[in-house]
């Protein structure tokens, strides 16, 4: 009697999520970006699965987020023009940087929901586009 086939896992790929950021105001200090994999986490400091930043570019930069592994991930940025390392609020939290989410969505009164941020990376390379006004 033979021992049936024993189902090997197949690697799980990693992939890459693209952000693209454009209407940056100007090419003064660096571009912030965090992702997150969980509505409970979106977007607080403790919850990023991934963080970083990059110098800005007049007009936009983009931002390869390499090692994720396939799902579903919301975005956040914001562009840090002083280089303080922080999101400068002003009175009563109104935010003095520019910032955005993935799929451009937006909130009431704080940020937008990760179900209407949320980027499905189910491919290698995956694109978001995120708009500073």
């Amino acid at each position: 009697m033979s021992t049936p086939p024993v189902a090997k896992e197949l690697p799980v790929e990693d992939a890459t999520l693209i952000i693209e950021v454009t209407g940056l105001r100007s090419g003064k200090g660096d571009v912030h970006y965090a992702v997150y994999n969980s509505p409970e986490n979106f977007p607080k400091r403790k919850g990023r699965v991934s963080y970083g930043n990059v110098p800005a570019k007049v007009g936009g930069v983009a931002i390869p987020v390499k090692g994720l592994r396939r799902g579903t991930y919301a975005v956040a940025i914001f562009h840090d023009e002083n280089r303080n390392d922080e999101f400068d609020q002003g009175f009563l939290g109104i935010p003095l940087e520019d910032y955005g989410f993935s799929n451009n969505a937006s909130g009431f009164l704080g940020p937008p929901s990760f179900k209407d941020a949320a980027v499905i990376l189910n491919k290698n390379t995956v694109r978001t586009v995120i708009r500073l006004d």
